[in-house]
């Protein structure tokens, strides 16, 4: 119950981060966006240290390494998507393929989640698919590279909670330190090789500052709950995260929400409370 109660506060915050995100990239360049809102996270993991103290060891680093070039690689794609597609066709569809991924791995490693428990992956699996489908105006605004664009960026969010998962037990926050430096070091390093700027565009740096702090919180959650938990279960749960994505783009940018994704938010809270009871 504890890994359920945490891998849905983490897709909740998830879907505030990734909105706050969205709004950033139409002030600001991408690798703008993502370099500083890095930063902010990393900020805000150091500070927790104390917190959640841990064992610094290779291992622990390593994997956060790997999961914060994957995790970078899947950012700077998702928020391109973001800035160029429809906020609530472009996160449902990351979500259901970075959601596919830990789940096929987790049950190649052995995990047998129970029956029900299953049921709800799969009814996740379908809120997901569901809440993606908007109205003819929606599809005509999409365009085919930002959904290419977000699926690839679903994988990379994929290989960010695979590789995450792997790290030692007892490693605290130190994953997240390495994932993050590893993620500011690439995106630092396109920037320069792209001769693009990283300074923000005319007051979106506080924009940016919240959709790290929040993108960084998750993660933690994430990490709580993974320890808790089964992989396959818990990349589930957060992967309902465009819920709350789309419920701010209804109310704050006006995008209209359609009977299908209504739908597919209800199918979602049914998916958490099978998962829960499993």
């Amino acid at each position: 119950m504890t890994a359920v109660i945490l891998a849905t506060a983490c897709a909740l915050v998830y879907g505030t981060a990734d909105f706050y995100g969205g709004l950033a990239t139409r002030r600001s360049r991408v690798l703008s966006v993502v370099s500083l809102s890095q930063i902010a996270g990393l900020a805000l993991v150091v500070a927790m240290m104390p917190l959640l103290p841990g064992a610094l060891s290779e291992g622990a680093i390593t994997w956060g390494l790997g999961a914060g070039l994957a995790g970078a690689a899947g950012m700077v794609l998702f928020y391109r998507a973001l800035a160029t597609g429809v906020m609530s066709v472009v996160a449902p569809t990351t979500a259901v393929t970075s959601a596919a991924l830990p789940v096929l791995f987790g049950l190649a490693s052995g995990e047998r989640p129970a029956v029900m428990a299953l049921v709800g992956v799969v009814l996740a699996l379908l809120s997901v698919l569901l809440v993606s489908r908007g109205g003819p105006a929606v599809e005509q605004r999409s365009s085919a590279s930002s959904v290419v664009a977000a699926l690839a960026a679903g994988a990379g969010f994929g290989g960010f909670f695979i590789l995450l998962a792997q790290a030692p037990d007892g490693s605290g926050l130190w994953p997240l330190v390495g994932a993050r430096i590893a993620s500011i070091s690439a995106v630092v390093l396109m920037a320069v090789v792209s001769r693009r700027t990283l300074k923000p565009g005319s007051g979106a740096l506080g924009v940016i500052a919240v959709a790290g702090v929040l993108d960084m919180a998750a993660n933690v959650l994430y990490l709580l709950a993974e320890q808790q938990g089964m992989l396959s279960l818990v990349a589930v749960l957060v992967s309902l995260y465009p819920a709350s994505t789309l419920v701010l783009a209804r109310y704050v940018l006006g995008e209209r929400l359609h009977a299908v994704q209504v739908a597919g938010v209800a199918f979602a809270l049914g998916a958490v409370a099978l998962i829960a009871v499993a």
